[in-house]
């Protein structure tokens, strides 16, 4: 799972894996109000002190910015399995 964060953080968005990260970024980058978006990966569960499940966490792993010259191009060929991703997708 991961969790997208753009518009200065006031907009976050959960997807399933990184192909569908990079697919709304490429759809959605021309028209947002920031060229950050902030990519987290979930990361280990949250255990209560019971050792009960208390929920997700989520790492930074990844800061694309599309306002970078040839950023689309870069996301399209990632897309097109040119760059493979840590953890797999």
């Amino acid at each position: 799972m991961y969790q997208l964060r753009f518009d200065g953080g006031r907009q976050q968005r959960y997807l399933p894996d990184h192909g569908s990260v990079l697919r709304y970024v490429l759809r959605i980058g021309p028209h947002a109000a920031d060229t950050r978006f902030e990519v987290w990966a979930e990361g280990a569960p949250v255990r209560l002190a019971d050792g009960s499940p208390g929920g997700r966490t989520f790492e930074l792993a990844e800061v694309i910015d599309v306002g970078a010259p040839g950023s689309y191009t870069r996301l399209r060929a990632r897309l097109g399995g040119g760059t493979a991703r840590p953890g797999g997708d």
